[in-house]
């Protein structure tokens, strides 16, 4: 049986949820103020596959396993793996890096890899259920030795920054959240060296409509800032980030995508599980992305459909 075999029948598997546990994920990518209990674990499995590019076929499986910790109340560690499955072959020669990367037309990538790992803590400020609004601010180290794209080697770091605010209706049934996520990313690749600062932007909302049952939907946001120095030479037209400390600038903007969509959660005591799956609505970017048709192609997708099994012991 494949990796990717295992990881759906272990996930699905445990499919068989009141209120809300402390870190629970309700959504494929916001998340709630929440932290974990004092001397608490928690297991994540997850798995957010994104589909389709505009021509031929694409599949990446971004599967994470995490374990996170309470050290205190109010602060939470975290460290996860990066598994990325790649299976794609696409046609427009335009489509890069995937269709370099595969070898050409008619060819195809297909390949299981450790993509990296990270570490992460966050902190509560505020309550969403003792406060006005709910506060927590994250920080985390990312390691990358393998291109989220197209699979290839690469050398890059990433530190990032998350707000995370909440705020509860209707005696905790209903909750909206806003996430606002900064990495600054420094990636090398032969000939290649990139300074890029991104935003990831979340909204969501989600209703407890039944015992253990909640529905959510979801908007997110998420854009590049960057201009590629090749063979040690920017390219003119666009403006380059950097995020050196003598020297931060926000550079172009060389590509940004929307989507939407729904979610659902089931939560037992010790465990909880979420589905959800999103579209890509609206997308762009610079003269030099693929980009047409409202939509962004070389760095973004159709569709991203997740599952997250979590277990809290």
């Amino acid at each position: 049986m494949s990796f990717r075999k295992l990881v759906a029948v272990v996930a699905l598997g445990v499919l068989t949820v009141s209120a809300v546990n402390a870190e629970e994920s309700l959504w494929l990518y916001a998340k709630g103020t929440d932290t974990r209990p004092e001397g608490s674990f928690e297991f994540k499995l997850s798995n957010i596959s994104r589909l389709g590019k505009d021509s031929g076929s694409y599949t990446f499986h971004d599967i994470r396993p995490e374990i996170e910790y309470g050290l205190t109340n109010s602060l939470t560690i975290g460290a996860e793996i990066m598994i990325f499955d790649h299976s794609y072959s696409v046609d427009n020669p335009d489509l890069n890096p995937m269709f370099e990367t595969q070898g050409g037309a008619g060819s195809k990538f297909n390949k299981t890899q450790i993509g990296g790992y990270e570490l992460s803590l966050k902190y509560n400020v505020l309550s969403p259920y003792k406060d006005v609004i709910g506060l927590s601010f994250g920080l985390g180290y990312e390691r990358r030795d393998k291109y989220r794209l197209d699979g290839a080697d690469i050398d890059q770091d990433s530190f990032v920054g998350t707000i995370f605010a909440q705020k509860n209706f209707l005696d905790n049934t209903l909750q909206l959240v806003a996430n606002t996520k900064f990495e600054f990313e420094r990636r090398k690749s032969p000939g290649v060296l990139e300074e890029e600062i991104a935003v990831d932007a979340s909204l969501a909302v989600s209703y407890r409509f039944a015992p253990k049952w909640f529905l959510g939907f979801e908007l997110r946001h998420q854009s590049d800032y960057l201009n590629p120095q090749e063979e040690g030479v920017f390219n003119p037209e666009l403006d380059r980030s950097s995020f050196d400390f003598s020297d931060f600038r926000i550079g172009s903007q060389h590509q940004r995508g929307n989507y939407f969509g729904p979610s659902i959660h089931y939560a037992e005591r010790n465990w909880w599980l979420t589905a959800g799956i999103l579209w890509q609505v609206a997308g762009g970017g610079s003269p030099f992305s693929l980009s047409y048709g409202d939509r962004n192609w070389d760095e973004h997708e159709r569709t991203h459909v997740g599952l997250t099994w979590g277990y809290e012991f």
